[in-house]
């Protein structure tokens, strides 16, 4: 570990120690930057008097809290994907709430069943499409990627990236492994360049020409026309119009972000309050409004710039199947050499 990470580490442990038996502290280990959800739990500590410490763990969540076993502080645990959510389940790093707040919020499809995991806010998978050349698209179906139509006109980051891989495991649960081998050399006869670059970069190369059409996540747009990558990334955002594509038949795809409790939280009831707050109207409305990401809660207020997107219609598969196929979606990616 290079030394500033063991600093970190060291002064993590000593804040964490220092007020962990505490009732009015609870203790979060997350993957997300702390920039992004520091104002929210702010909100939180203002409302509750509850501090909440945070422990930035950029890769590596699930090892670091299953090295830690019983000697580990952490009381939530918070990423964002499915699959690293699923993981902290299958490593048995989770436990259990039954919570009426918490399953009245989320809907089915977005939680444990058993209440291990819980999402607390979506990013749809949509359709970057070139506003000069495709001002008519107004749908657009997940299947249609692979049409004919479409050759060396698409864009795409890595196959193998975990946001497609999601797409593409969600794709085999609707289709099955043959139809979906099929679409993905359909796509991948399409694209106008080698799988590459991240989400904005697709964005990017639609207002250079490169291509017409291609997939991003929802919050790149509205971090791109907010203006917080900086003017550049503003003209891309202005180059695209956002279609919300859907399964033949269902909705759109969607990730998440999420969180669970802890398997040895030493504040487990802070742990679940903390949730709950996570999913009231007045913590939905904030992830919305900083992060541009979609609420779980049914009502609670969108940011403009999403709702600007159309009305989401999420598709009803359970996250967790979606999940279950990752890797069977990754091998399937590697068997036609989407990347190369």
């Amino acid at each position: 570990m290079p030394g500033g990470n063991v600093k970190a580490a060291v002064l993590a442990t000593v804040l964490l120690g220092a007020g962990s038996a505490g009732a009015a502290e609870v203790n979060l280990y997350t993957t997300r930057e702390p920039g992004l959800i520091r104002p929210l739990l702010d909100a939180y500590t203002a409302k509750s008097g509850v501090t909440v410490n945070t422990v930035f763990v950029e890769k590596g969540l699930a090892e670091r809290v299953a090295a830690e076993g019983e000697r580990a502080k952490a009381d939530v645990l918070m990423t964002v994907d499915i699959g690293n959510l699923i993981e902290l389940v299958d490593r048995g790093l989770a436990q259990p709430v039954a919570s009426p707040s918490l399953e009245a919020a989320i809907p089915p499809a977005l939680r444990d069943a058993e209440g291990r995991w819980f999402t607390l806010s979506t990013r749809a998978r949509v359709a970057y499409a070139d506003a000069r050349d495709l001002a008519d698209l107004k749908s657009l179906a997940y299947e249609d990627l692979a049409d004919p139509k479409w050759r060396g006109k698409l864009c795409l980051r890595s196959g193998q990236h975990p946001y497609n891989t999601a797409l593409v495991a969600h794709y085999l649960v609707k289709h099955g492994p043959e139809k979906t081998e099929s679409w993905l050399k359909g796509v991948k006869e399409n694209l106008a360049r080698k799988p590459a670059g991240g989400d904005r970069d697709v964005a990017r190369d639609i207002l250079a020409d490169t291509c017409e059409l291609g997939l991003g996540n929802s919050y790149y747009v509205g971090l791109m026309r907010a203006g917080k990558g900086g003017p550049e990334q503003v003209k891309w955002g202005e180059a695209i119009r956002v279609v919300l594509p859907t399964f033949a038949g269902g909705g759109t795809h969607v990730n998440v972000s999420g969180a669970v409790v802890a398997r040895n939280a030493p504040n487990r009831d802070a742990a679940v309050k903390l949730l709950e707050y996570l999913v009231s109207d007045e913590a939905q409305a904030l992830y919305a409004q900083m992060n541009y990401e979609y609420p779980v809660k049914a009502g609670a207020r969108i940011d403009p710039l999403l709702t600007a997107l159309g009305t989401l219609t999420i598709d009803p598969t359970p996250l967790a199947e979606i999940a279950r196929n990752r890797k069977a979606a990754s091998l399937l990616l590697d068997k036609i050499g989407f990347d190369n």
